[in-house]
């Protein structure tokens, strides 16, 4: 686990600058962002596309996830501590337990990515 970071990938700056109709136009196009081990607390990011990106150590920490799609996505390591995750998909091999002890405690989940 490494220590949540701030990236200098454009991609994730509109992000952090709540442009998430920006980001999902760049990443609907083809284009490529890393957020492993990303600081996306306190955002709001609803309706983001994630398409099975690798957010392996992100933390989420109060970000507004709702109606996020998961699936497929790496989710090792993720915090998500007091997010808000109504609608989400999240991958079937996390389980309801799991999801809510680190929505509750912040335990980073268990969810490598499979090639």
């Amino acid at each position: 686990m490494t220590t949540p970071g701030i990236s200098q990938d454009p991609l994730y700056q509109m992000l952090r600058n709540d442009d998430v109709a920006g980001f999902n136009q760049a990443i609907d196009g083809g284009a490529e962002c890393d957020l492993r081990g990303t600081d996306l607390r306190g955002l709001d990011l609803r309706g983001l596309h994630l398409a099975g990106m690798d957010l392996t150590d992100a933390y989420f920490r109060g970000t507004d996830l709702r109606g996020v799609d998961f699936r497929g996505c790496a989710l090792d390591g993720v915090s998500l501590a007091n997010a808000r995750v109504s609608g989400c998909y999240f991958p079937a091999e996390i389980s309801a337990e799991e999801l809510r002890l680190s929505l509750e405690f912040g335990t980073r989940l268990r969810h490598p990515k499979k090639d």
